[in-house]
């Protein structure tokens, strides 16, 4: 959490930095004296915000380049733990820099409407003021010298529909806001088709940017014209400008627009955007077998699969496409096999339009399988599981999913006496509404059990399975097995308590360094952090824990 918010304070610190320093060059610089006298202050709103949307949206794309973010992990296995987690941040980044996009372009929309009013004053005033004068200068010559755009009377309507920045500003716009508002949790999570084709928008607005400052409506002096016209001293005197006029040194002051600049700024992460998305495609078009489907009870689909050169570490995931489903939309599952497997499987559950109508295709039991594309897989932070001396792993509902390719994976080391397990213990928690949900994941726990008893490891493995949704009356607790699971180790009724949790943990472990796995609701982690931060202890030598969490 510390390290997340010291790359935050980093991005804010360049954003305020950016924003304050072209305020003042353009609050301040004697290029645009002139462009002051006529719109004031707004002038440097507009201009800084616009800044600051130029850095931003150069950042946005890359935290969903996910392909170069895999790379990055993969390349910087070595270095620092803290430095790798960064990664797994990143659509918490991309969140918040969309925010700050939304932030910045309400401020520049408002700085515009204030610059057309005054340009606007400026061009119908005809009282020999300097704002007056400054406006009718060079509007009836080719020369393009001008400095009011607006050169007859007109309505913001008018400008924004007829101007290019006008119009690629209200369509850059309209795109911004459908994009932002579809990815509220809410939409995301129960229609997750709007979502995705909503955030495509995304390419209109990138064209949009690039065009928006073509025309170069806002302009300054140009530097020859500075030269034979400093605005300091003729500003006094504007009656007597011109070469005509012997009493004045002043020739008329010439203007020319700022160049457009979004280009530079987002080429780099367009090229790099695209780069991702031609590799995307190329790796979804590799043939995956699909080897084993079972559908489970709850309507969970389990699907084993193969694929030429697939290699995965625990816990990554992959996005799945069906064409028979829909040609375009990806959707991210964990994985729920181990490496050790000779097959790579997902876990999935019918939420939403996209996954019933998967699930359905596969029950109608055709005779051939739907074909099934395979994007990944990518890496998140359950992949540094082992490198920890202990583990306390918690799962919500099926955010169970990238613990059972953990707990898979430790099975198998087990069994073939892996000398690169770190890990000594393991306390794993399952926080599930239903019984329903449990039933595929019971299997993989009974024959864990099995297997630690058998090789006298029994005490590896603390696990504990909270009902969140039950009342524990109805049960007898006399059976050597869980009534609910059929498990040895009882199930809980309730929610856990974690402060007796990591206290327990802590007493138990003195000296060790805890990794905290998450896959679940941002209320829990932000329960999970705060006993991690809570229980560690200040000197170096004791017991620290570390929180990690799963981000889709």
């Amino acid at each position: 959490g510390a390290l997340t918010s010291e790359n935050e304070a980093a991005w804010l610190g360049l954003n305020v930095f950016l924003f304050v320093y072209y305020f003042l060059l353009f609050d301040r610089d004697k290029k645009f004296y002139y462009t002051r006298v006529l719109l004031g202050s707004a002038l440097a709103w507009a201009r800084a915000s616009a800044k600051c949307l130029n850095f931003n949206s150069m950042l946005i794309l890359l935290p969903v380049c996910r392909n170069l973010l895999s790379f990055l992990r993969g390349t910087c296995s070595c270095c620092r733990r803290t430095m790798r987690k960064q990664l797994d941040h990143n659509l918490t980044f991309h969140k918040l820099v969309a925010y700050a996009i939304a932030l910045f372009t309400a401020v520049h929309i408002i700085a515009h409407l204030c610059n057309f009013e005054w340009y606007n004053d400026s061009q119908q005033a005809a009282d020999g003021s300097l704002s007056s004068i400054l406006s009718d200068l060079h509007q009836d010559e080719e020369s393009n010298k001008w400095l009011n755009p607006i050169h007859s009377n007109s309505t913001v309507t008018y400008v924004t529909f007829t101007t290019i920045p006008g119009l690629t500003g209200v369509i850059i716009t309209v795109a911004l806001i459908l994009m932002v508002t579809s990815s509220m949790e809410f939409i995301r999570r129960s229609y997750f088709e709007v979502f995705w084709y909503t955030h495509h928008l995304f390419i209109i607005y990138f064209a949009g940017l690039v065009i928006h400052g073509i025309a170069g409506l806002v302009r300054g002096q140009t530097a020859e014209s500075l030269n034979k016209h400093n605005p300091e001293h003729c500003a006094q005197d504007p009656t007597h400008w011109g070469g005509n006029n012997k009493h004045s040194h002043c020739e008329e002051p010439e203007f020319g627009s700022i160049p457009a600049e979004s280009w530079q700024w987002v080429l780099a992460p367009i090229l790099l955007y695209v780069f991702e998305r031609v590799l995307r495609f190329w790796r979804s078009q590799q043939r995956v077998v699909v080897t084993k489907v079972v559908v489970h009870p709850s309507k969970v689909l389990e699907l084993q699969m193969h694929k030429k050169g697939f290699s995965m570490e625990v816990g990554q995931y992959i996005f799945i496409n069906s064409p028979s489903v829909s040609r375009l939309e990806w959707h991210p599952f964990t994985l729920t096999s181990a490496p050790e497997e000779d097959f790579f499987s997902v876990h999935i559950r019918a939420v939403g339009d996209w996954t019933e109508n998967l699930i359905d295709t596969f029950q109608q039991q055709k005779p051939k399988t739907p074909r099934i594309e395979v994007d990944g897989p990518f890496g998140t932070a359950s992949e540094d599981v082992f490198q920890y001396e202990v583990a306390m792993l918690v799962g919500a509902g099926i955010g169970v999913t990238p613990f059972a390719s953990v707990l898979k994976s430790i099975w198998y080391k087990f069994q073939h006496a892996d000398q690169r397990l770190k890990t000594k213990k393991i306390y794993f928690y399952w926080l599930c509404r239903d019984t329903g949900a449990f039933a595929w994941f019971n299997d993989l726990l009974a024959s864990l059990e099995q297997e630690m008893e058998e090789s006298g490891k029994a005490s590896f493995l603390n696990y504990r399975l909270f009902l969140t949704g039950w009342d524990n009356t109805a049960f007898n607790f006399d059976k050597d097995t869980d009534v609910v699971t059929g498990l040895k180790q009882k199930t809980s009724f309730g929610r856990p308590r974690w402060s007796n949790e990591f206290s327990a943990v802590a007493t138990a472990h003195p000296r060790s360094v805890v990794g905290v796995f998450l896959c679940g609701p941002q209320a829990l982690a932000k329960s999970l952090q705060k006993c991690c931060h809570q229980y560690s202890s200040l000197d170096p030598r004791k017991v620290k824990f570390y929180f990690n969490k799963e981000n889709f």
